[in-house]
């Protein structure tokens, strides 16, 4: 779940600073590299002290320690690390290649990216309510890496992480946990949430000109799971989902208004509903809508 809330500030913050520089190419390269440092800096301070108070400020100091949570929510939320770790590189990546700098920006946004989240571990660390998980450290390096070795070895990702919710009623039995409003059930609710892969025809195959922004998707959740450490809650019994589906690369969409280009980019990280077929438990099922 703190996963969630870490990436919504951070590029809240990131977008915030982002329009009140309001860049433009004609500004001298010298001069961006301190706009997207000063973003940064903003987005990083800003996104920091806000989940302190959102977050942290709930629970006792202690010691430093460690805390095992691999086989928790079936991994649904190492999912979130790992997205959270895509999403913050590729975005300051983005921020510096704009800036100018044009070998070493994905290093940097890998690097500010995993700053960033290995700072939030070590305040797990020694929040008596969390501890420094392992596994949430290979989950975030794991986004990161996609991203970076995308970037290296084809210079344009290939494969985009997306995410997709719709409410889930098992919300109403533990609200509490997994959420008492559709706010709170975005950032709680496993159940709800979809986390994919997809893989633009347009990335694949370059000769293909029509309808190259149409992505095969696949993608992984959960259901009937109420309890983090156990499988079983009243009559609910959790079992795991994988999904093919259809979706849409935003950014290859035939829109010529810059603006409008610029809005669709930042919301590509949304997976576009479309059918889906779904395997869980071995049944395999078709959802005339999957979100």
């Amino acid at each position: 779940m703190k996963g969630y809330i870490i990436l919504f500030l951070f590029l809240f913050f990131h977008q915030l600073s982002w329009g009140r520089c309001t860049p433009h190419d004609s500004i001298p390269k010298k001069k961006r590299v301190i706009i997207s440092t000063s973003v940064m800096g903003v987005a990083y301070a800003s996104s920091l002290v806000a989940l302190n108070g959102v977050w942290y400020k709930e629970f006792p100091k202690s010691k430093f320690h460690f805390f095992n949570d691999g086989s928790n929510w079936m991994q649904m939320d190492k999912f979130g690390h790992g997205f959270s770790g895509y999403m913050l590189s590729q975005k300051t990546g983005d921020l510096y290649r704009w800036s100018g700098v044009k070998k070493s920006y994905p290093w940097i946004g890998v690097g500010i990216g995993m700053s960033y989240l290995g700072a939030l571990e070590f305040m797990d660390a020694y929040s008596q309510g969390w501890g420094f998980s392992t596994y949430d450290v290979l989950a975030n390096f794991s986004g990161g890496a996609l991203y970076l070795s995308q970037e290296l070895i084809f210079k344009k990702q290939l494969v985009l992480p997306k995410f997709s919710f719709f409410p889930s009623k098992y919300a109403a039995y533990r609200p509490n946990v997994l959420g008492k409003n559709f706010p709170e059930q975005l950032l709680k609710d496993y159940n709800g949430q979809t986390y994919w892969f997809s893989f633009p025809i347009g990335g694949f195959a370059p000769s293909v000109k029509k309808m190259n922004w149409l992505c095969l998707s696949l993608g992984y959740s959960v259901d009937q799971k109420l309890v983090g450490d156990q499988d079983a809650y009243l009559d609910f019994r959790a079992a795991r989902q994988f999904l093919v589906s259809l979706d849409i690369d935003l950014t290859r969409l035939p829109i010529k208004n810059p603006t409008l280009k610029k809005v669709l980019a930042q919301l590509n990280m949304i997976k576009i509903p479309f059918s889906a077929i779904m395997i869980q438990q071995g049944n395999l099922s078709f959802k005339p809508i999957s979100f």
